[in-house]
């Protein structure tokens, strides 16, 4: 049995402008101890994916629509909020896209990085204390005695990033989604904390589910890897498969327009046009109207994932049994 098995997850913003569906009709699976990877520009539902999983979604105007969420047997979707609250910051922890938003500004990072402790683990102040500084020690932020009475905006991007992962482990939990965790970072410390949280992994044995529009850092840290679009999972394999023969024109795009995949003094690559409105039916493909490769059949019907094999599976019937058209 899966650590989580996601299946069929919608997840609709009902709003004056009509419904928008973030998320419509994901499916994916994450065993213990694996990094899955969920790829895709900006908009594609990647964050919503995680917070639905998680019990986040602002309601109104958000609301799940359908689906299953099983963590170790359990529907996270169905539990109560409490029930909920109990595995989540516990079992569940989560590594939030931006860390300023994210920290409160009001409390000390020492009284944030134990609350989870006092919460879920019935621990005393004095024990969680000393449990949150050797935390900080594990992230790599140094003399974690003063830093434990700081405030956030005394931190760098770097460190709040690291408090926000210290955070999300300190109590030991079976899996972490992090999201987007290098955002706006700079290069070597986005290796850092990359290199942390792979890690953490492996000394405690959890899974990650690592969301990221960055396929190199991908290529780095994860087993599997998710491609998404438009709210849909286009194609999904093992990292070294889907490099190696990629079976989606949206994830060829993807990998074309990481930078260092032009030899020098050619010019980049970018997707034409833009994503599609989740607020409007969408008929066929969601990439076909950006799509080089797309059929006149390509434009209507439903094109759900199919197994290719070996863990391999696309949602584009022209190039998911490898009969990939010739520009």
């Amino acid at each position: 049995m899966s650590l989580l098995a996601v299946d069929n997850l919608r997840t609709y913003f009902h709003t004056r402008e009509g419904v928008a569906r973030a998320v419509d009709g994901v499916s994916f699976r994450v065993e213990a101890g694996e990094n899955v990877g969920i790829v895709g520009e900006s908009g594609s539902g990647k964050s919503v994916t995680a917070y639905s999983v998680m019990g986040l979604i602002p309601s109104p105007p958000g609301r799940i629509e359908s689906g299953k969420a099983m963590f170790e047997g359990r529907d996270l979707l169905a539990l109560p909020a409490r029930e909920l609250r109990q595995i989540r910051g516990r079992d569940i922890g989560m590594i939030f896209q931006d860390p300023m938003t994210a920290l409160n500004p009001y409390m000390t990072i020492g009284q944030q990085l134990i609350e989870p402790l006092r919460t879920h683990a019935q621990v005393s102040k004095a024990e969680a204390i000393d449990r949150g500084k050797a935390m900080l020690r594990e992230v790599g932020i140094q003399d974690p005695e003063r830093r434990m009475g700081m405030y956030p905006h005394e931190f760098s991007g770097g460190m709040r990033q690291r408090v926000m992962i210290a955070m999300a482990l300190i109590t030991r939990p079976k899996l972490l989604i992090a999201d987007e965790p290098t955002t706006a970072l700079d290069v070597t410390v986005q290796a850092q904390i990359l290199d942390l949280i792979n890690r953490l992994r492996e000394e405690l044995g959890m899974a990650v589910i690592f969301i990221t529009h960055d396929l190199g850092v991908v290529a780095r840290v994860c087993d599997r890897v998710a491609v998404m679009y438009a709210g849909r999972m286009l194609e999904s394999a093992d990292v070294e498969a889907l490099y190696a023969d990629t079976r989606h024109p949206y994830t060829r795009a993807l990998m074309d327009s990481i930078p260092s995949s032009r030899a020098h003094g050619e010019e980049l690559f970018a997707i034409p046009g833009l994503p599609p409105d989740p607020a409007r039916p969408i008929l066929g493909c969601p990439f076909a109207p950006r799509c080089a490769h797309a059929l006149d059949t390509c434009r209507a019907g439903e094109f759900p994932l199919l197994d290719v094999g070996a863990g391999h599976a696309s949602a584009c019937p022209v190039w998911a049994h490898g009969r990939k058209v010739v520009a």
